[in-house]
């Protein structure tokens, strides 16, 4: 069923009527424009000074391995520092990759391995700076415009497509690899200009900030923890394995089967971008009529389409037409999934599971780029497209077992303001581990219930960051129940009630109103202390709490 929220959504273009969110998304556009040419000219120029068909798949490989490497560390900064300044850091070191490039092929240094060095630092500037834009999405605009604006990310860099593949091709053959180099570079400078112009506000909290490794530990836990983004995660890691084949061995196809140079090389992939731009603006349309799970099977049917046409054809132009299809699957199945982990993460982690997701979806890509290269070094070019098109249509048959949800508004966001508990201790904010122990007493008749409502504070808890959440029963006393969960430190415990949604506090007070008649619940707060330390001020003791 289609909600009424996702009935009402904004159309594709409505994000732009931001002026920040406008300024950033063109710049990055233009620059995407530079970093395709320079991608024709890296994939052309493999393709000529090595014999390698490995090495030429390893082209896209190696861009996309830092985001798998580091990923997961830049989604801890991005939801830490300024995401601003993150995505400024990520854009310098991108444009500092591009020049030094341009200044190596000036002196004619193109030593393949130095095509692949290269290519993996424009990839760490992407892994750095990319989780941040995106997480900065729900920052610069209203929630309702998420799946827009992420459509309308997937929609901008694939659009580029149908221009900067054959720009790049036409630079490349009339002036060479070195001037597409250079242009480039100068690309660069548009969103590093409108990132330095323009600011928003981003709410902020009154916590210190978390430690990098306890952020990057909160955010792994989180990710394990959600069914939903554990699916999306699954399915965009195996789509961009399987699927990825098109992409990295496409120099491969122009090459050795339609026998056709770097202006065929870029026409293909301009139908390519064709498709994903109507496939974008008919986005919205669709996610009206279809749940996402059939809109992920329809773009994953199109992917394999296209995966087996190509190994098939000889014709440019029925290549050309294919590759459309594939761009639409492309773009589809890339915004769905991405919607989905935005709508699916709260916005004080939202930066980290977009990380973890493009870790494992980058990994995927990578991989995938990687093995198809083999398949063809080891049988041939049109065995690893049709192998790969069974492997695309596996991954629609998987929605069977892991579906992707038609989620169209989170309620994960925090409910509010924590009232801190008295203390009778001088606690630091690092004093801990901090011990947190309920006690209730539970009728016969209400256990069934209190089960139920336990099994979903668990969730809730441990999800915000809870550790070693447990509950136990007293053999002596029966209807004695005790919960009881750790934090880290003293400013964590304040961390993980801050994080806490109005769905989440609602089932304390369930748990109240179901205890009412008995006793109510008494919670003890306690700091761990290893035995035998010298005494302090903030000795083990516990602050009584009666809700």
């Amino acid at each position: 069923m289609i909600s009424t929220e996702e009935a009402a959504s904004p159309g594709l273009l409505a994000p732009l009527k931001d002026p920040t969110f406008r300024s950033i998304f063109l710049a990055s556009q233009l620059s995407s424009l530079g970093w395709l040419m320079q991608t024709v000219a890296l994939g052309w120029l493999m393709a000529t000074v090595s014999s390698s068909d490995v090495l030429v798949a390893l082209v896209q490989a190696s861009s996309t391995l830092p985001a798998f490497f580091l990923a997961v560390f830049v989604g801890a900064i991005a939801d830490n520092y300024s995401r601003r300044v993150v995505m400024i850091i990520g854009r310098s070191l991108m444009m500092a990759a591009s020049a030094m490039l341009t200044i190596l092929m000036a002196f004619g240094i193109h030593d393949p391995w130095m095509i692949l060095a290269f290519s993996f630092l424009d990839g760490c500037g992407i892994a750095l700076s990319d989780p941040a834009w995106r997480a900065s999405i729900g920052d610069i605009l209203e929630r309702r415009h998420l799946p827009a604006a992420v459509t309308l990310l997937n929609v901008g860099f694939n659009t580029v497509r149908s221009v900067g593949p054959a720009l790049g091709g036409i630079i490349v053959a009339a002036f060479g690899p070195l001037v597409t180099f250079a242009l480039t570079t100068l690309g660069f400078v548009a969103p590093l200009t409108a990132l330095w112009r323009n600011k928003w506000k981003v709410q902020s909290s009154s916590l210190p900030r978390e430690a990098l490794m306890t952020a990057v530990y909160d955010g792994l836990r989180f990710t394990a923890i959600s069914s939903e983004i554990k699916s999306t995660i699954v399915r965009g890691t195996l789509f961009g394995f399987a699927s990825t084949s098109t992409l990295a061995l496409l120099p491969l196809i122009a090459r050795d089967i339609l026998k056709g140079g770097p202006v065929g090389y870029g026409i293909m992939m301009g139908g390519f971008g064709a498709g994903a731009l109507v496939a974008g603006l008919m986005n919205p349309r669709l996610r009206q009529t279809l749940t996402q799970e059939r809109l992920v099977v329809l773009a994953c049917l199109a992917c394999a389409l296209c995966e087996i046409s190509l190994a098939l054809t000889s014709s440019l132009a029925i290549a050309t037409v294919c590759l459309a299809l594939g761009g639409a699957g492309w773009v589809t199945a890339w915004s769905g999934l991405g919607v989905n982990v935005q709508l699916a993460s709260p916005r004080w982690i939202v930066g980290r599971t977009i990380s973890i997701y493009s870790a494992f979806t980058y990994g995927g890509i990578a991989g995938g780029s990687w093995f198809w290269g083999a398949i063809v070094q080891n049988y041939s070019l049109p065995s690893a497209m049709a192998w790969s098109t069974v492997a695309t249509l596996g991954v629609a048959a998987l929605g069977f077992k892991l579906p992707i949800s038609n989620r169209s508004e989170s309620e994960l966001e925090p409910a509010g303001a924590f009232c801190a508990p008295a203390i009778a201790l001088d606690l630091k904010p690092r004093s801990g581990p901090i011990l947190v122990t309920t006690e209730y007493t539970v009728l016969e008749e209400d256990l069934d219930l209190f089960l139920q409502i336990m099994q979903k504070r668990r969730y809730a808890q441990s999800r915000v960051g809870a550790r070693q959440w447990t509950l136990t029963r007293d053999i002596q006393q029966p209807s004695r129940w005790v919960e009881s969960f750790r934090t880290p430190t003293w400013t964590d415990y304040h961390r993980l009630h801050h994080r806490l949604t109005e769905a989440d506090r609602e089932l304390g007070n369930a748990l109240l109103d179901l205890t009412a008649t008995t006793n109510p619940p008494r919670t003890n707060i306690l700091v761990e202390r290893p035995a035998g330390a010298a005494r302090k001020s903030y000795f083990p003791t516990a602050y009584l709490s009666h809700k």
